[in-house]
């Protein structure tokens, strides 16, 4: 007992030393950090350099305060009208806030700017804003800038001072440098004229750098910033000191990227030891996120986040739950109810909101009970909801009403339904589909889409008994581990079955690094074995623009005679020799198709005739659809009817970008179903500079022909079709 005693008042004695120690310094007690804040602009036109806010519950996933509408007016508080580059920081104290920004209006001044915008609030909603303007501050030593980028800011243990670093140049012709200089007591301005930073190595060959950004880890401090020379992109120096001594890691980018990056913004995840470090891939408009432990080596982690929003160069804070309230009673809205739809039923991508017109529409797998259907509404502080529980769905919209703290109610009318399209669950696109005589079975084979720039390098394959239930049966075809001749852009697969010398064998046609290869295997899920070749990677002759991607095999029913069709800008075809894994040159012939062909031949047979299918305009565009011709042998000349629409985009649903199909006849029957891609449904066409050309569903619908042949144009549904025996 006396032990116990002894050890009780020295455990009180360091707690109440160590909290009051932490009281006088002007710190209050810490709280748990529940949310994040993301502080951004948008981009270069008029309104966008405005600074905006979005907030998080886990890091990972991001929506937009106040409409992604701005937080500040950039006229009142810019010289320039503009705002850039917001960092902010919370204050050492626990008690203040800092950002930063740079002020710069790109529609009139270009990419010159002269100043930067120092903001201090203590609730993260009024600041209190100032301007500092280099060269009219400083004549004698900058009086010659003309560019002042991307301020950030950190604190200074040993000072007790907030340090604000960042770029500037000192006319054309010299390098971007990064300099630093301590604020005053308010952050109102700096204390002295800005020294350098950070010193590039000396064989740098263009010393420019920008778009610092600094962390204190294992007890030094890491500098990450966008480098100029060698191979541009985000470069990590460290330094055991945080005003000098920088030193350049490496000469390789830290980012995970090819293309051109800027921006870097670190931050530690709250519930791990890993920290997050994101950046503007400004060259194609889009943000990735990428993961580490030790902030040297990242792995990408784009599939794991989302965002409401596009963002540009921004940074992330950890806040508190009662920060996080605070914004969204500041700044939520009922246009975009902050709820998270949990329902293990739900087809959470297609997931369809309108907050101006309040209606939100739920699509659900097959088979769900829509009499007794739970949403799971799981609302982020500062929001409710109301009812809870299962409701029944079967006759119509349930009203819900989604409430914010202090700014009262709205009421959304909820439908829901079972949209079988998409019919893969995922990003899907260029389906290829084939009915396996030996299995019974339907197969999709299909493009595994949602790699930034089509840069996926894995096929997988999809199987069915009636067209509308699909099983993942998992990788077929990995280019890394299985293909010796390429290893990206895995695009646009297309199989055939084939019996030979009484047993089915299964040949794999693919674009692999804008090639085409062969595969083969013994049954339609694999394991297939690549030729070791590619079959295809020489234009025909004549052919100077386009691509060797998007193969279509063919049978003629006729002749048991095998053919294969590829290209992009043109369209090209031969027959197959009899081992499958080789052209018969001698048949080889371009057709001659009109100029609404791209790419993504596929050939049918019926009734005496073969239908040629092609996809128009780019994968990219929301106009993005598929016409046909006729010919009267696999190898013939192309008839084009006056509309030959195959199916095109809805303005009525906003179903857009639907092509790259392939099509599929009931074995004994005259029916038929077309399976094409659409932009992934509801946010593919407002995605970022096309990339909704790379987010991609794939869907199923009926096709018919009229009494003369013809092709009967396809409206696309988010209904789909019904289970076919």
């Amino acid at each position: 007992m006396i032990v116990r005693a002894i050890v009780k008042r020295v455990f009180s004695f360091f707690f109440l030393t160590i909290m009051g120690a932490f009281l006088l310094a002007g710190c209050s007690k810490p709280e748990n950090m529940e949310g994040y804040l993301f502080a951004y602009f948008t981009g270069n036109g008029p309104g966008q350099e405005a600074i905006r806010f979005a907030i998080s519950t886990d890091g990972y996933h991001y929506r937009a305060l106040n409409d992604n509408q701005p937080v500040l007016d950039s006229k009142e508080i810019s010289t320039s009208g503009g705002v850039r580059d917001p960092h902010i920081l919370r204050g050492a104290d626990g008690k203040n806030f800092y950002m930063v920004a740079t002020d710069l209006y790109v529609p009139e001044q270009g990419w010159n700017n002269y100043a930067m915008i120092l903001m201090k609030s203590t609730d993260l909603i009024n600041w209190q804003t100032s301007v500092v303007n280099i060269p009219e501050t400083y004549p004698d030593q900058f009086g010659k800038v003309d560019r002042v980028w991307a301020p950030q800011t950190i604190y200074d243990e040993t000072t007790g001072k907030y340090m604000v670093y960042f770029s500037m140049r000192s006319g054309d012709g010299t390098p971007d440098i990064i300099y630093y200089a301590f604020a005053n007591k308010d952050f109102t301005a700096l204390e002295a004229a800005p020294k350098q930073l950070y010193f590039p190595p000396a064989d740098s060959n263009t010393k420019a750098c920008i778009d610092g950004d600094i962390i204190s880890f294992n007890g030094k401090f890491y500098l990450f910033h966008k480098a100029e020379d060698g191979d541009p992109g985000i470069k990590l120096a460290i330094s055991d000191k945080l005003t000098e001594g920088y030193q350049l890691v490496s000469d390789k980018r830290v980012d995970c990227e090819r293309n051109r990056v800027e921006g870097s913004g670190v931050f530690k995840l709250n519930s791990s030891e890993d920290y997050i470090l994101m950046y503007d891939v400004y060259t194609n408009g889009r943000y990735q996120f990428t993961k580490s432990s030790d902030l040297e080596h990242f792995e990408v982690i784009d599939e794991d986040i989302s965002m409401n929003f596009h963002p540009r160069h921004g940074t992330v804070m950890p806040i508190t739950g009662k920060e996080l309230k605070r914004l969204v009673d500041k700044w939520g809205s009922f246009d975009d109810p902050f709820v998270d739809i949990t329902s293990p039923q739900l087809k959470k991508l297609n997931v369809d909101i309108k907050g101006k017109e309040r209606t939100m529409h739920l699509p659900v797998k097959r088979g769900t009970d829509l009499k007794n259907f739970d949403p799971a509404f799981k609302c982020w502080t500062g929001f409710s909801v109301s009812p809870l529980g299962p409701q029944d769905f079967s006759n119509g919209a349930v009203a819900y009403t989604f409430s914010i703290e202090g700014k009262g109610d709205a009421v959304y009318q909820v439908t829901s339904a079972e949209d079988q399209n998409p019919v893969l669950e995922g990003y899907y696109a260029d389906p290829d589909i084939l009915y396996s005589e030996k299995t019974g079975k339907y197969y999709i084979y299909p493009t595994s889409d949602g790699f930034d720039g089509w840069s996926g390098y894995y096929f997988k394959v999809f199987s069915s008994d009636n067209l509308v239930d699909w099983t993942d049966e998992g990788i077929i075809l990995d280019l890394h581990k299985d293909v010796s001749w390429a290893d990206r852009n895995a695009w646009a697969p297309c199989i055939v079955e084939k019996k030979i010398n009484g047993e089915y064998k299964y040949f794999y046609y693919f674009t692999a690094a804008q090639k085409i290869g062969v595969a083969v295997a013994d049954n339609p899920t694999g394991p297939f074995v690549d030729s070791g070749k590619a079959l295809i990677d020489w234009k025909p002759k004549g052919i100077n623009r386009g691509q060797e991607i998007d193969p279509d095999v063919f049978t003629d029913p006729k002749t048991n005679k095998s053919y294969l069709y590829w290209g992009n800008g043109y369209m090209a075809g031969a027959e197959l020799n009899d081992d499958m894994v080789s052209l018969n040159m001698k048949t080889f012939k371009t057709f001659n198709v009109d100029g609404t062909f791209r790419e993504g031949t596929y050939v049918i047979y019926r009734n005496g005739t073969y239908y040629f299918m092609w996809s128009e305009d780019d994968t990219r565009s929301p106009n993005y659809k598929v016409r046909y011709a006729t010919s009267d042998s696999p190898m013939g000349k192309l008839t084009i009817p006056e509309n030959n629409i195959v199916i095109q985009r809805d303005p009525e649903t906003n179903i857009f970008a639907t092509g790259h199909n392939s099509a599929i006849q009931v074995p004994g029957k005259d029916e038929w179903y077309l399976v094409y891609h659409r932009f992934t449904y509801p946010k593919g066409v407002d995605m970022p500079r096309g990339s909704g050309g790379f987010h991609r569903e794939v869907c199923i619908d009926k096709m018919e022909f009229d009494e003369n042949g013809n092709i009967l144009e396809v409206k696309p549904t988010f209904k789909g079709i019904e289970p076919v025996n």
